[in-house]
């Protein structure tokens, strides 16, 4: 079982930047667990943003979002960032954090098994 809190949203204007925290806790390490972010904005599906191996070596990243958002991640720390700068309106979401635990490609959410309770982020323009 592994238990994620994001952190980190809020009301910000177009043009503005944010930083995600992700922090995990549970038995097994957080430094074996391939993660990822994706989003969801209202009366629209849970959306990829960005995905991660456990060593943070490889990231992937939506295209709607590559060049503007950065994932890294502190192992030592049990906690995941994502930094998002030149923030749009159409950025706007609940972001969520979750635990890649299948084979299933990593931008399906199916791929993923725990889940956090998600941060507000607004964008004003």
């Amino acid at each position: 079982q592994v238990q994620l809190v994001e952190s980190g949203g809020g009301l910000v204007q177009a043009g503005d930047s944010l930083r995600l925290s992700c922090a995990g806790s549970g038995r097994t390490p957080f430094s074996q667990y391939a993660m990822g972010w994706f989003r969801q904005a209202p009366g629209k599906e849970r959306e990829f943003v960005a995905h991660t191996d456990p060593s943070g070596d490889t990231i992937d990243y939506a295209d709607s979002v590559k060049g503007r958002f950065t994932v890294s991640r502190d192992n030592a720390k049990s906690t995941m960032y994502l930094q998002m700068n030149i923030l749009k309106p159409e950025d706007t979401a609940v972001y969520y954090c979750a635990v890649r635990r299948s084979s299933i490609s990593y931008d399906d959410s199916r791929a993923y098994h725990y889940w956090g309770q998600g941060t507000q982020v607004t964008v004003s323009s």
